[in-house]
């Protein structure tokens, strides 16, 4: 994610061409800030978050239907997009602290269903003879998919606290990997 580079069969470049330094420091900084504001104000800066989701899934699906004007292909799919897009952005902008609660929520639920898919996966392939490994792991990504499921909201929370441990992380990361570049 930081060390974005080309490869070398890319057609005009004759050497593989990475970002530049300070896009990666800045890239850095901006999520130590993020990561910290989520720390310091979770719930606000979630807010703030959700609300630039809301402004971008409404331009994206302005310029998508904007786009049937020069590129009539798959014309079904970009019209779908396009409203569910400007829809989606006028319902978070119009009622953002719900939005903020209901979000997190719903990717707590599908994590927590894609949980239950993969240990019921797992736990099949252990039982089948892939080993007690497969199994164990199975059982624990059931009890975690239970979890999430049984307390959404906790989860959401939790998440946001994950996300800005996560962004600290990739934020220091990165400005060393920036100040470890050669100039």
């Amino acid at each position: 994610m930081v060390n974005a580079t080309f490869e070398a069969g890319t057609p005009g470049l004759t050497k593989p061409a990475s970002l530049p330094r300070w896009l990666v420091l800045l890239q850095g900084i901006v999520a130590l800030a993020l990561g910290i504001l989520f720390l310091a104000y979770p719930v606000g800066t979630l807010v703030a978050l959700i609300v630039f989701l809301g402004i971008y899934w409404l331009i994206n699906g302005i310029f998508v239907l904007a786009s049937l004007y020069s590129d009539r292909s798959d014309w079904g799919w970009k019209m779908f997009v396009g409203i569910l897009g400007i829809l989606g952005g006028i319902l978070v902008l119009a009622y953002p602290l719900y939005s903020t609660i209901l979000l997190p929520t719903l990717l707590a639920i599908i994590i927590g269903v894609e949980g239950l898919i993969i240990g019921a996966v797992q736990l099949a392939r252990g039982l089948s003879g892939a080993g007690w490994g497969a199994g164990i792991l199975g059982i624990v990504s059931i009890i975690f998919g239970l979890i999430l499921i049984a307390n959404t909201f906790i989860a959401a929370l939790a998440l946001v606290l994950v996300l800005a441990v996560l962004a600290i992380i990739g934020g220091i990361a990165a400005i060393i990997f920036a100040l470890r570049m050669p100039a």
